[in-house]
């Protein structure tokens, strides 16, 4: 679990939050509640996609450091600024894991019909699970 450092504006009843540590990483909702349900999935992808795309993660910044970072003068103003604890990707583990081999074959079936790997196909339902244990969970 990390914690990034989350800038939240309101304009005219909607709110955007943006990280000042992933530039271009931004997700918008109607209200303040919404924004920063959204914005855990949206960092999480977005971090995602950087690590497939070869960049590397920058190294996180305190909320210490968002304030006395004279480049983010700008983004500061009107800003409410928090801390958004959000589980970031890593890098990819080799795993070894038993299933029942009639399992195997529709997961590998499913999988190939959405043009998905197995691994990638084991993944997204994982996330979907886990989403619905932390929704039910409140």
């Amino acid at each position: 679990m990390a914690r990034v450092v989350m800038l939240i504006h309101e304009e005219n009843g909607a709110f955007g939050a943006s990280f000042p540590d992933f530039p271009g990483a931004t997700t918008v909702a109607d209200d303040i509640d919404a924004v920063i349900n959204k914005a855990a999935d949206m960092l999480a992808f977005h971090v995602g996609g950087m690590i497939e795309d070869g960049e590397s993660v920058p190294e996180l910044r305190t909320v210490r450091q968002v304030l006395d970072a004279t480049d983010l003068e700008e983004e500061r103003r009107d800003a409410i600024i928090t801390l958004l604890d959000v589980d970031l990707p890593g890098k990819t583990v080799r795993v070894n894991i038993t299933l029942d081999e009639g399992m195997l074959g529709r997961i590998d079936r499913a999988a190939a019909a959405i043009g998905e790997s197995r691994s990638g196909f084991l993944v997204s339902a994982a996330r979907s699970r886990l989403a619905g244990i932390a929704a039910a969970q409140g």
